[in-house]
């Protein structure tokens, strides 16, 4: 279905060097918007490509007015250029979010709208199984369970970024001005009534994923860090922990020494494992307090969460 000035649904997909997946996005993206009934926008950010991209969203959107154009000035990372498609989206009803390598299917916006309209703001999709290799599907695992184990509330397992909202729901992530994001956990913190969808996520179609391990520990610290009071707990913990194995060690000591013959053996050894032990639980506790003033010194700043360099909308460039 064509587009107008107020669409219905707004569909948001940021993209980092994705060239060799981009004509078999748009050619699926085409159907999605041809046999959905509702008026419907598509939001392609470029977060900073360095191959193509660019070039091939700026001919796309010039030539489709269905398709607005985001072209942000740097490489931001995924969360902030998703960040700017949600702050630009002008869906009436729902806003829908996905990765635009083709690993999440378009053609779920049906199924996501009607579950919409029975009532759900947030229809989040559940991965029921994945295509990477054991290595990575095992630290997901665990990283999903972990994270609900320490959370203040209840982030849904095995759920990503890809999902519906509703208006009222981006509205109130686009409210929040926190600089170290984590919009899954921002959306569950957010409340109404969400549902979980499943779906076989499937393989990348063309080229090598952008997300590396380091992308992936940052992303995952956020959840951690931001959602949760266990890092900081874990401090006292930690050092309450110490301090009950220390002052066991000393009662042994003092006890045999005062009421047995057994020599207490205090050697090099001991003395280094002392260290060891001690110096680890410092350092780890100051890296925990230093995340969070980490989080605290960027947020401060009040920078603008990203910078769009250039628009394209109705066919129109418009450049900031």
């Amino acid at each position: 279905m064509t587009n107008s000035q107020n669409p219905i649904v707004s569909i948001v997909i940021p993209l980092y060097n994705e060239e060799q997946v981009f004509d078999r996005l748009i050619s699926r993206l085409d159907s999605v918007l041809n046999d959905f009934e509702y008026a419907t926008e598509v939001i392609l950010i470029d977060d900073g490509s360095r191959d193509n991209t660019a070039a091939l969203m700026k001919a796309k959107c010039l030539s489709d007015e269905r398709y607005t154009g985001l072209f942000l000035s740097r490489n931001h990372g995924h969360q902030l250029a998703l960040s700017a498609g949600l702050a630009h989206a002008k869906g009436l009803d729902a806003i829908m979010v996905l990765d635009g390598d083709l690993q999440d299917p378009p053609e779920l916006i049906n199924e996501f709208y009607k579950l919409y309209k029975n009532g759900n703001d947030v229809v989040y999709a559940i991965r029921k199984n994945r295509k990477e290799g054991p290595l990575k599907k095992m630290a997901y695992w665990a990283y999903y369970r972990l994270q609900k184990s320490v959370s203040n509330f209840n982030i849904p397992i095995d759920s990503g970024d890809f999902g519906l909202m509703s208006r009222r729901v981006v509205d109130k992530l686009n409210a929040m001005p926190e600089q170290s994001r984590y919009l899954r956990g921002m959306r569950s913190w957010v409340g109404y009534k969400q549902i979980g969808y499943e779906y076989s996520r499937d393989e990348r179609k063309e080229g090598q994923s952008n997300y590396g391990w380091k992308q992936l520990l940052g992303l995952a610290f956020n959840g951690i860090f931001n959602f949760s009071e266990f890092p900081i707990r874990l401090i006292t913990k930690l050092g309450l922990s110490t301090i009950v194995i220390s002052l066991i060690y000393l009662g042994d000591v003092i006890y045999k020494k005062l009421f047995t013959e057994e020599v207490v053996p205090v050697g090099f050894t001991a003395i280094l494992m002392a260290i060891i032990l001690f110096s680890g639980v410092q350092l780890i506790s100051i890296g925990i307090i230093g995340e969070y003033v980490l989080r605290i010194f960027f947020q401060v700043k009040n920078r603008p969460l990203f910078i769009v360099k250039e628009k394209i909308e109705g066919g129109r460039i418009s450049e900031n």
